[in-house]
């Protein structure tokens, strides 16, 4: 759930301050005030969820004393200045340290209310950010993200890691459904630009003229925003769909990108799809292009080489949707798990996540199997035989893995209880826990 986002008011005048307080409130703002700078450093700590609005002429630690302070905290903090008639100067100095922007009085309170919603906006998306990273750089959090013990995804992890700390551009390819733009998130949100700006574009939902506008602009007075190109600036621009560029765009992308220079100071990070297509970025790309862009490369493996990591995943997904809908999670049977195994999911995680919801509404009302849901994505896909021809340990001990993890899961790690319901001497569930990988420890 995103974080709920406050508003911090500091002003000596206590009528300017409550004034401000209820203005924003009913805006649906939740905010806190403070009468002045000593008393809000106690609380606007590095990871403040929110962004602060203050005057800058106040008794004591005034506004740029203040605002130095806080960019020292924390320099993604949103700070909005209020200033006096003919402190503009004094405004624009702010700016130079770091204020986010500035509001004259008297001012207008709607153009309050649209400074603080693309503060909060920006603020959001800087904690989002460093929230991921947070999960990125903890093994355990990590795995609510990118989730999964198969040797292609510990890979991915690493070149995530590895590649986050370089500063090159970065080409993420893989088939639909895979994970690509969280991939590019989590480069971000592990690299030295975590906190700047990080933008998405997707190339293939603009005609061209738009697409044109929306990366390299002119934009209009009356646009909200900047062009990608200049938003992203010390950041990263994503550009999702990036074999959907034209050769002319091709072309101003690239001069871009050489205008730049090395290191770069924005850090594109190129998404594309044509894997399953029979072409590949390098096809769709011209040459120079192509080879600015995969300096850095990653490939995100497709769902049915992730072995059971299929089943990890479909057990988190079915729990999460079991809990959204309030029933239980659907049981799975060991020719259930051969199927899901076996199935060849074209549409990758993303499919994975319908058939998982879609299971746990049809447990629901009591009919109906896993192995349907997957019969009905793939009409030509044969029932799957754990008997003769087919591979039985592997599917054995896939289950296996499966029932011992959901069971640790659902008594929370209570031994007794696993070993009960499981009917497994403690020197057998032991063996068979070590044997794939689970600890006590992850289930308390």
């Amino acid at each position: 759930m995103t974080q709920a986002m406050k508003i911090a008011i500091v002003d000596d005048e206590q009528d300017m301050r409550q004034s401000i307080s209820q203005w924003l409130a009913l805006s649906g703002y939740d905010t806190e005030t403070f009468s002045s700078a000593e008393d809000a450093l106690k609380t606007l700590g590095p990871d403040y969820p929110g962004i602060v609005i203050s005057d800058i002429k106040m008794p004591g630690m005034d506004g740029m004393q203040f605002l130095k302070k806080l960019m020292g905290n924390d320099s993604a903090l949103p700070v909005i200045m209020i200033t006096g008639h003919g402190d503009v100067p004094m405004a624009v100095e702010a700016m130079r340290v770091g204020a986010f922007d500035f509001l004259e009085k008297p001012f207008n309170p709607d153009r309050m209310n649209e400074l603080a919603k693309k503060a909060t906006g920006a603020r959001r998306l800087v904690m989002d950010n460093r929230a991921l990273r947070r999960e990125l750089s903890d093994g355990g959090q990590l795995m609510k993200k990118l989730i999964g013990q198969s040797p292609v995804m510990e890979r991915l992890r690493e070149d995530i890691l590895d590649l986050g700390q370089a500063d090159g551009h970065v080409l993420i390819d893989g088939e639909t459904g895979t994970g690509k733009t969280l991939v590019a998130h989590a480069l971000h949100a592990v690299g030295s630009r975590a906190g700047k700006k990080f933008v998405l574009v997707s190339c293939g939902a603009y005609e061209e003229e738009a697409l044109s506008k929306r990366l390299f602009g002119p934009m209009m007075p009356e646009d909200a925003q900047l062009p990608a190109i200049e938003e992203a600036r010390g950041g990263t621009l994503v550009l999702e769909d990036i074999e959907a560029l034209s050769e002319t765009m091709q072309a101003r992308l690239l001069s871009v990108i050489n205008e730049q220079g090395a290191p770069a100071e924005t850090r594109i990070v190129a998404i594309s799809n044509l894997q399953e297509a029979g072409r590949t970025s390098e096809d769709a790309l011209r040459a120079d292009l192509f080879y600015r862009l995969a300096a850095l490369r990653i490939t995100v493996p497709p769902l049915r080489q992730r072995g059971e990591d299929i089943l990890t995943l479909f057990t988190r997904l079915s729990e999460q949707f079991s809990d959204e809908y309030g029933c239980d999670a659907p049981q799975v049977s060991a020719q259930e798990a051969a199927q899901l195994l076996q199935a060849p999911w074209p549409g990758n995680v993303r499919q994975l996540i319908n058939v998982a919801e879609r299971a746990v509404l049809q447990s629901r009302r009591g009919s109906g199997t896993i192995a349907s849901l997957l019969m009905n994505d793939h009409e030509d896909m044969q029932p799957v035989m754990t008997t003769e021809g087919k591979p039985l340990k592997e599917y054995v001990e896939a289950f296996e893995r499966m029932l011992i993890d959901n069971t640790m899961r659902r008594h929370r790690g209570s031994i007794a209880s696993v070993m009960e319901e499981l009917c497994l001497p403690r020197r057998t569930l032991n063996e068979k826990m070590a044997k794939y990988g689970l600890q006590r420890s992850d289930y308390l």
